[in-house]
């Protein structure tokens, strides 16, 4: 088998699809990094694949990921009763619709406010502005307030993009991401130290009662009955502001759609929560967001009946999957009616990854992304704004790509003379 590093590095988005297009085999076999790997694609292999019994994530986790990304003893690289006992961390503070209309309404405010500056400015870049917006929300959400000036906002804007900009590169992007992992995680745990020595009355928390992220992860017990240690602490918490700051793409690609497709404007600002939420589902299957995900097979694993040697890296296709037309009718055409009134197939829609978000590695954070998205579009949609000429391709090769541009929008009105006030969106 010819090593396919260089081909996925060229290719991006497209290498695992196109190999599996030339490929007449099946199960395709190929290798990464020099390491044996087996592909997979469909709904059976998102189901065969998210089963501990055939797939770990335990050391599958390359260390320039664990050090850009998702950082080291993150949840992602737990399995087991291990995995179930953090998991539940995640879900008491990102699944709860209290908790997830909270951070919306947080970020509502902030993306008017920060709209209604836009008058103001010759140009705005919708990634810059998106990204600022959601990390000012889902820090003071959190528990990890930042303080009120724009350069702190900035340069932690531009730490938790860079985390998520460099996990997939070996060049300046990823050093980077390296070093803004390493500032951001000490500033957390200061913050997980400090927690701690409050007491649970004086804890951190929301304006209901409800614990904050911080307060949450600071006094969770392990499997093991332990505490975190802070440093393993702050990388939690920031697995909960890191993926929310990373709605800043799906907000970018949102705004490309409207700008492609403007009947799509008109009708998301006329209309209501089922069709802000069919377009934000649409966005996120459309656009390119995850390649794929990646484990061990166990020493158990079959895949139709043939054995998987144990330690085999098993790649699950997730951009293919979004795009396979025997899934999706005109996968590559952006239809958000194709959700009208009806909820997408768990093993099916896949942009974050698959599986049950309960019990496997499916990521806690959907409900907020699509929360967020579902929100801020619709005023993105409202405001009365021209697209200048720029560089809006959207390169495959690219891991994690956005159009090259940013989306740079002109002539903003204020949105005040043009809109209500953003309305959060229930799931």
């Amino acid at each position: 088998m010819i090593d396919s590093t260089l081909p996925l590095l060229v290719q991006g988005y497209a290498w695992l699809p196109d190999l599996r297009r030339r490929s007449r085999g099946d199960p395709l076999w190929t290798r990464l990094a020099g390491r044996r790997a087996l592909a997979l694609h469909g709904r059976e292999a998102v189901r065969w694949f998210y089963d501990e019994r055939n797939v770990v994530r335990q050391d599958a986790l390359p260390s320039a990921l664990l050090d850009t990304l998702f950082g080291r003893g993150a949840v992602h690289t737990l399995d087991g009763e291990s995995h179930r006992t953090r998991k539940a961390m995640f879900l008491s503070a990102l699944k709860d619709p209290g908790a997830v209309r909270s951070l919306a309404e947080r970020a509502a405010a902030e993306w008017d406010s920060t709209a209604a500056d836009w008058a103001d400015r010759d140009q705005v870049v919708v990634f810059d502005e998106a990204s600022e917006v959601l990390t000012r929300s889902v820090c003071a959400w959190a528990g990890v307030a930042l303080p009120d000036e724009a350069d702190v906002v900035r340069r932690t804007a531009d730490d938790l993009v860079a985390m998520v900009d460099g996990f997939a590169t070996a060049g300046p992007r990823h050093f980077r991401a390296r070093r803004a992992r390493k500032r951001q995680e000490a500033r957390v745990a200061d913050l997980v130290r400090a927690e701690r020595e409050r007491t649970p009355v004086s804890a951190t928390a929301h304006p209901d009662g409800a614990p904050t992220a911080l307060s949450v992860v600071a006094r969770h017990r392990d499997s093991d009955g332990t505490l975190l240690d802070p440093h393993t602490a702050a990388v939690e918490v920031l697995n909960v502001i890191r993926p929310t700051v990373a709605v800043s793409w799906f907000v970018t690609f949102a705004a490309h759609a409207l700008h492609r497709w403007p009947e799509h404007r008109r009708r998301l600002a006329a209309g209501g929560a089922e069709e802000a939420m069919a377009f934000a589902q649409e966005v996120r299957r459309f656009y390119p967001f995850a390649p794929f995900v990646a484990g061990l097979s166990t020493d158990e694993a079959q895949w139709r009946g043939r054995r998987v040697p144990a330690g085999t890296m098993v790649l699950l296709d997730l951009y293919g999957l979004n795009h396979d037309e025997k899934v999706w009718p005109a996968p590559y055409s952006f239809d958000p009616d194709r959700f009208l009134g009806r909820l997408p197939d768990r093993d099916a829609l896949v942009p974050q990854g698959g599986g049950d978000p309960a019990t496997g590695h499916r990521c806690p954070g959907e409900d907020v992304t699509l929360a967020l998205l579902a929100t801020l579009v619709p005023s993105l949609a409202r405001l009365s704004y021209e697209v200048p000429a720029q560089d809006l391709t959207i390169p495959l090769r690219r891991i994690p790509t956005r159009p090259r541009s940013g989306m740079v929008l002109s002539d903003v009105v204020d949105p005040d003379k043009v809109q209500p006030p953003s309305t959060p969106v229930d799931l």
